[in-house]
């Protein structure tokens, strides 16, 4: 698989925030975000080639009882199935997170379904090819059916990003919202908390949870957290 990291940190966002965790970040995506945090995974993507098994006996050697297999977009990696079956036979709680843009055949205990909204496109080329890739509901439709323990966590800038988010969520059918999270968009700890106040009002108004983004504030952001 084409690896950009992989490190034991605290889960910064979700429902799992603060559980230690091991993470296997890949590389490659097929989004655009223009806020992406993570670009060497994404936009530039950097990494190694490694081996399942190696991945595995790493996340053994963690001291690990959860993982997160994030990117970039993990669910590109055509050994993505073996790699969550494998780590879930030895023992691991397996988060997958995505954009929820493919549907691949893989396994997970809990996956983590980060939609991208109007707020992602960017502002030059590549524009049309994302909000067409983000905009496609159908395969959301088809994971959130077929994951029960699922999570959706939505970016947010501004209040006027509900108008996306309410019909997305509607689209979706009976979805409960104890399982969407609202978190602020911000690239450091001080741009975070300045939207803070008017997305947990939002999470209040809607029934939705607020998650944090505990790695800026422990870590400050950057590769590795």
């Amino acid at each position: 698989m084409f690896i950009a990291e992989t490190f034991v940190s605290l889960q910064g966002e979700g429902i799992l925030v603060g559980v230690p965790s091991f993470f296997i970040r890949t590389s490659g995506c097929n989004l655009r975000c223009r806020w992406c945090d993570t670009p060497y995974a994404s936009l530039q993507p950097e990494g190694e080639r490694r081996t399942i098994v190696d991945l595995v006996q790493e996340f053994c050697d963690s001291g690990t009882t959860h993982i997160v297999v994030t990117g970039g977009e993990p669910l590109l990696q055509r050994e993505i199935g073996e790699l969550t079956r494998d780590l879930r036979v030895a023992g691991a709680h397996v988060t997958v997170e995505t954009a929820g843009t493919l549907f691949p055949k893989f396994s997970c205990d809990l996956l983590s379904l980060s939609p991208k909204t109007a707020n992602s496109d960017p502002e030059d080329t590549g524009r049309g090819r994302h909000r067409k890739t983000r905009s496609d509901v159908s395969i959301l439709k088809r994971l959130v059916a077929e994951f029960e323990e699922h999570q959706i966590k939505f970016v947010v800038q501004a209040e006027t990003d509900l108008e996306e988010i309410l019909p997305l969520l509607e689209s979706l059918g009976t979805v409960d919202p104890n399982r969407v999270l609202l978190m602020p968009e911000g690239q450091t700890p001080q741009e975070v908390a300045e939207r803070a106040p008017e997305v947990a009002a939002l999470c209040l108004e809607h029934g939705f949870r607020y998650t944090p983004r505990l790695h800026l504030d422990l870590f400050g952001g950057g590769r590795g957290v």
